[in-house]
């Protein structure tokens, strides 16, 4: 095992990585600002659904969110550029796992495995070469890294997309309901929205999605089908930015191929003016089987945490228990119904609760299908309701659906969501259970 982790091989394709993927968070970090994200998710919400358990994460009042996506964009060009590079890219993964973890209304798995990859980047010498701490130090200079570098962001690609392709294989998928729901929204696209509607681009997403990220990481493993993983992988995330508009995921998924293809290959095509690292010397570290351990158990956890969900009651895509950190990515359209009752405790009265008026426009459509943010919307018309001198019980009506499916009744309405408390890792019993048939189109009049 020493000779496979520890051996020294050429480290181009992880300084290209570090330029490209410095680039991309930069951009996230900007871009935030740029779009509106920043404004939408921060400034303008009353307040945030953050991961329970995190409620000490609170955005920074007045512009202060604007000033934090600055400072991360600043630093995602100190990455790139190569400039203190472990004090930028620690920097970036603290400021970035925060804001990943105090909101859930812009929720997306692309975010996570940016969270993850900031953490793992912050530990590689990604700044031997090609950097300004190189140029500044000269004797940090080096054309070589452990091959466990290489290892270990290769599993992390290969369970992203090996997960992503398990998730997609249930009925709503394989029939092309699931794609055609997400197409349905994108009739009016110039030139193309018209054929985004047709039957066969359907079952083309479907099984193309499939097989993709089932296969894309064995092919470009193998030298034969290196160059068509990589052809493969240029249409399919280029086609995802197009039409899902899914931020910097397609171009950092498109980089991943610098993991693959040799150095020899990339230090011709990109023209690289430094010389090939061919010594394969084996350096073991003092601190070896430290760092086994710790990136054993990340991987059992990597490994574990999207399979949870089979201990739970019921369905994940009926209850949602268990769906976030799982790499279940685009697999299913949620519509929700909500209402949320209070009862006064002292009179017994109870009335229907304007919660709509807490809320924004992007956090009324989320709230309406999540369990966990229906609960985190009753814990706080609790609190408000106390300090106004009332003793409430909340209680919510909620019906969803998925996909093109019928509405079905989610929640026990009998319940009090305020005198709940919420499970992390076994099933929330006021959810009620699956109704056999909630996968099932309806039946045209």
């Amino acid at each position: 095992m020493n000779k496979v982790l520890f051996k020294q091989i050429d480290n181009t394709g992880l300084v290209l990585w570090r330029i490209v993927f410095g680039f991309l968070i930069a951009c996230e970090g900007f871009g935030a600002i740029a779009t509106g994200w920043v404004k939408r998710v921060f400034i303008e919400p009353q307040f945030t659904f953050h991961f329970i358990g995190f409620d000490f994460l609170q955005p920074l009042p007045g512009s202060g969110m604007y000033y934090y996506f600055v400072s991360l964009g600043i630093l995602g060009l100190m990455v790139m550029l190569g400039y203190k590079y472990r004090f930028a890219m620690i920097s970036y993964a603290l400021l970035w796992t925060a804001v990943y973890l105090m909101q859930k209304t812009s929720y997306n798995n692309h975010y996570y495995l940016m969270m993850l990859l900031c953490w793992i980047m912050a530990f590689l010498p990604a700044n031997k070469w090609g950097s300004l701490d190189a140029k500044q130090q000269p004797k940090l200079t080096s054309y070589s890294m452990p091959q466990w570098v290489k290892i270990i962001l290769i599993l992390q690609i290969g369970i992203v997309f090996t997960y992503a392709a398990i998730a997609k294989m249930y009925p709503g998928w394989w029939d092309a309901s699931a794609p055609a729901l997400l197409m349905a929204g994108k009739k009016d696209y110039w030139l193309v929205g018209s054929l985004l509607q047709q039957s066969w681009v359907h079952y083309t997403v479907a099984y193309f999605g499939v097989f993709f990220d089932l296969l894309v990481v064995p092919l470009f493993l193998w030298k034969r089908t290196r160059v068509l993983a990589f052809g493969l992988s240029l249409f399919f995330h280029l086609f995802n930015s197009a039409i899902f508009q899914i931020g910097i995921f397609p171009y950092m998924s498109i980089a991943f191929a610098f993991f693959f293809f040799s150095s020899e290959t990339l230090i011709k095509r990109f023209k690289l003016k430094r010389p090939l690292y061919m010594e394969n010397e084996v350096r073991i570290p003092s601190f070896k089987n430290l760092s086994i351990v710790l990136f054993s158990i990340y991987f059992l956890f990597q490994l574990g945490l999207p399979l949870r969900h089979w201990f739970f009651k019921d369905d994940v895509l009926w209850n949602e228990e268990g769906h976030r950190l799982s790499w279940r990515m685009m697999l299913r359209s949620r519509s929700g119904q909500l209402s949320i009752w209070v009862e006064d405790k002292a009179t017994g009265e109870r009335t229907l609760y304007p919660y709509h008026l807490l809320l924004s426009k992007k956090q009324r459509r989320n709230v309406r299908t999540k369990p966990d943010l229906i609960w985190q919307l009753a814990q706080r018309i609790h609190t408000a309701e106390a300090e106004n001198g009332k003793q409430v019980a909340v209680y919510a009506k909620c019906k969803v659906k998925i996909n093109n499916g019928e509405y079905f009744i989610f929640l026990d309405e009998t319940v009090d969501l305020a005198q709940e408390q919420w499970h992390h890792f076994k099933h929330n019993d006021w959810i009620l259970p699956a109704p056999k048939n909630y996968k099932k189109k309806p039946k045209k009049e």
